[in-house]
């Protein structure tokens, strides 16, 4: 694994004031000069950064982090759900992001612990999931369990300051692949039929699943998972294993029937 883990974090925000230029919503970081814009800047957005990958949480916050460009404060971090709920709760942040899969029960355990300051009319704490994975259970796993938002890793800077002011707006954010499952979900009142196969592998080794399905090399799947080449042949070992299937070909085909890839 690229990055550890490690304990709850939080900080003081930079003294800037703001973005230099006018963004696609009040604040965000633009490409305008000072003077019409200078109404953009007073608006900010105090975020915590939860994700188990030390390295991503360090490419975030050097990708968003600079208060006076961006009008982001990151006020604090978290790799785990105990650490994530402490560091919520200690800082009040306006937005979180969330990663789905976390130690200790995963982004909808943080929602559910995080249920009052959601709740709160007057600071309510909201949420937008950002993670590797675009799986439809995944979405609508977080989104029923209170996120205003789901954004795959793939984002670009820009756009995922975009989406932070919007949901700290009240607003919904999707990207454009994943609002489809959401509106599937919410229109049916059928819940989705249990997959007994599915169920048996880790969420871990469902994301490696779908990437396999999806032709990546393991180097490639090791770069997008922040996880070592290693690692990756042992989850495909035992997906393999647990489905009782012979190679990744045969892996494919079962993925692809199941509408995984």
């Amino acid at each position: 694994m690229a990055g550890g883990t490690d304990g709850p974090g939080t900080a003081d925000g930079p003294g800037g004031t703001g973005p230099a230029g006018g963004g696609p919503v009040a604040g965000p970081a633009g490409a305008g000069g000072a003077g019409a814009d200078d109404a953009a800047v007073a608006r900010r957005v105090r975020v915590v950064l939860v994700d188990d990958h030390r390295m991503f949480r360090t490419g975030v916050q050097a990708e968003i982090g600079d208060t006076a460009r961006t009008g982001v404060e990151v006020v604090g971090e978290a790799a785990d759900v105990d650490q994530a709920v402490t560091v919520i709760t200690a800082t009040r942040p306006e937005v979180v992001l969330l990663d789905v899969h976390l130690p200790g029960g995963g982004g909808v355990e943080v929602l559910r612990r995080s249920a009052s300051m959601m709740a709160d009319q007057e600071r309510p704490v909201r949420f937008l999931a950002l993670s590797v994975s675009d799986a439809a259970e995944d979405v609508i796993g977080v989104i029923r369990g209170g996120a205003r938002g789901y954004v795959t890793k793939t984002i670009t800077g820009t756009d995922l300051v975009d989406a932070i002011f919007r949901v700290s707006e009240g607003d919904a954010v999707f990207s454009p692949r994943l609002a489809g499952f959401v509106l599937d979900a919410f229109a049916s009142t059928d819940a989705p039929p249990v997959d007994e196969d599915l169920d048996r592998l880790t969420q871990r080794e469902r994301e490696v699943l779908r990437l396999i399905a999806r032709g990546y090399a393991y180097k490639e799947i090791a770069k997008q998972l922040f996880i070592s080449v290693k690692t990756v042949e042992s989850h495909v070992s035992a997906v393999l294993r647990k489905l009782q299937l012979s190679n990744r070909h045969e892996l494919t085909r079962w993925a692809t029937a199941r509408r995984l890839v």
